[in-house]
């Protein structure tokens, strides 16, 4: 396992846990607005028809050939806030999401958005 130079080329891969439990398939990748990095991947679960978005931290993620491996059990990321797939991420929803997490949560100097999608 080693850390991702592009973790946007593991789009469409798998995301499993510590355990190698699948979580779900890599979908996007959203960045941290201040340092340009990755900070959540939006990871797609559930049946066809029922799909929904999840984040997941990406700090201390790593990659293999066919998956991205997160931090986090299975259960706190199918806990966490979640969208539907054609939906977007609401910037109200930021600070309860690092809180899920238990990370910090920042806001810019003028109140930008910390996180964003490319």
């Amino acid at each position: 396992m080693f850390e991702a130079a592009n973790i946007r080329d593991w789009i469409g891969l798998p995301v499993v846990d510590e355990t190698d439990d699948k979580i779900g398939t890599l979908e996007s990748i959203y960045y941290d607005t201040a340092t340009s990095e990755p900070a959540f991947g939006a990871v797609t679960t559930g049946l066809p028809g029922f799909q929904k978005l999840l984040f997941v931290p990406l700090v201390g993620a790593t990659v293999a050939p066919k998956h991205l491996l997160v931090t986090f059990s299975k259960k706190l990321v199918k806990d966490a806030p979640s969208i539907p797939t054609d939906g977007e991420l609401e910037a109200s929803t930021e600070p309860v999401l690092y809180e899920h997490y238990g990370l910090q949560y920042q806001t810019g100097s003028n109140g930008e958005r910390r996180l964003g999608r490319r």
